[in-house]
């Protein structure tokens, strides 16, 4: 009811004419919104693409320092549409061909298809599982874009399940890991680098920082290893009361360093090994350094999350948890007060660098191709869609 109350009091606020709500917007061909700073480098490949063939393209984002105002730029106009509810109240009312977003949960609470978009697509920004976002978030998009194959078939379980209509499911690669990749190859060298342990948690209740923070630091720290502390952005929301402790705890402490940039890059970079949980920054590290990860097993609620409908065993079966055991270490809480002892005793054997490659090979396709292909399937989807329009 309060979804819906809202959706009145924004259709009183626009101009009506004539018996019908008229949009806000200008009605374009191509569009992409991008809700946060994190998903500029989802974006920065296709808006590049669309650049280079001088094809105009809407960008709007909820981002008031995007990096896209800066760049130069022709064919893409960029604007700042606001936050939260000033954003999702334009996006509403918004008129394209075809709009490009990694925003879940369209037609679910506050974000509603716009009677003037005639394509919703949605761009997978991680290579994990499609099944992992919080209950129907993709599924009354028209298509998702997949980083890899795997991905397509616990979503057409679920529309089966669901019956709800099945989605084109491309699979255009990760244009994140693309811009990665070349920045990577743009790093200077360290030619004093000291062996570096990098904690990078996800978060909520089930993340290492959350069960394991104080006993797991205090262990690392004795080691007298380097160590760098790269919590999940969500943590310094979620979690502010824990990351503070643990900051004063440690505060003094020479071995030991915080990362709260806005790129990992950096410091996935720095790292000799990753300690981690469930996060999928584990993929970026194997997927871009091919080096060995430790975990932390945890028990993971799957409730929330589409996964859950897949089944029981829903957590053991999806490929993400699946595969971190095929090319990660387990650590046990009762191994903490050995863990400078594990780490410099790690094999990084012939197994587990084959399991990284097929792991990479699996969802991370196409590389480097991502912004090219994305392109191609928006214009494509729009010339189909105008077909049809004319039949």
């Amino acid at each position: 009811m309060y979804f819906i109350l809202r959706t009145l009091v924004i259709k009183l606020k626009v101009v009506v004419s004539g018996g019908h709500i008229v949009s806000s917007s200008v009605s374009c061909q191509y569009a992409i919104y991008n809700e946060g700073i994190q998903y500029w480098n989802v974006f920065k490949p296709v808006l590049d693409e669309f650049e280079n063939r001088q094809i105009q393209i809407h960008y709007l984002t909820s981002v008031q320092n995007d990096p896209a105002f800066e760049a130069d730029y022709h064919f893409v106009k960029s604007e700042f549409i606001g936050e939260g509810n000033k954003a999702i109240a334009r996006l509403n009312l918004f008129s394209a061909d075809i709009l490009l977003m990694t925003t879940p949960g369209l037609d679910v609470y506050q974000l509603k298809r716009s009677k003037s978009v005639k394509h919703y697509a949605h761009i997978l920004h991680m290579p994990s599982d499609a099944t992992m976002y919080r209950l129907f978030g993709i599924d009354y998009f028209d298509s998702v874009l997949l980083t890899g194959d795997y991905q397509a078939d616990d979503i057409r379980t679920l529309e089966q399940q669901r019956g709800i209509p099945e989605k084109q499911l491309v699979t255009v690669g990760c244009s994140y890991l693309d811009v990665f990749m070349k920045k990577k190859e743009q790093l200077p060298t360290d030619d004093n680098h000291v062996f570096t342990v990098l904690v990078s948690p996800s978060w909520g209740p089930s993340s290492i920082l959350s069960r394991h923070g104080e006993k797991l630091l205090d262990s690392l720290v004795k080691s007298g290893l380097r160590i760098i502390i790269r919590p999940h952005p969500q943590s310094k929301k979620t979690e502010a009361l824990i990351l503070e402790k643990l900051h004063a705890k440690h505060k003094d402490v020479p071995n030991l360093e915080w990362d709260y940039e806005s790129q990992n890059i950096f410091s996935l970079a720095k790292a000799d090994i990753m300690i981690s949980d469930f996060s999928i920054i584990i993929y970026d590290y194997l997927f871009l350094f091919d080096k060995p990860v430790i975990y932390v097993k945890q028990g993971f609620d799957m409730r929330p999350y589409d996964a859950d409908d897949l089944g029981e065993d829903a957590a053991e079966q999806l490929w993400q948890f699946r595969t971190i055991r095929e090319i990660g270490i387990e650590l046990k809480e009762e191994e903490f007060p050995r863990i400078g002892e594990i780490i410099k005793n790690i094999s990084d054997n012939k197994e587990l660098k084959q399991a990284r490659v097929k792991a990479r090979d699996t969802a991370w396709q196409h590389r480097g191709e991502a912004g090219r292909r994305i392109a191609d399937f928006m214009v494509n989807q729009r010339e189909q869609e105008n077909t049809r329009s004319y039949i």
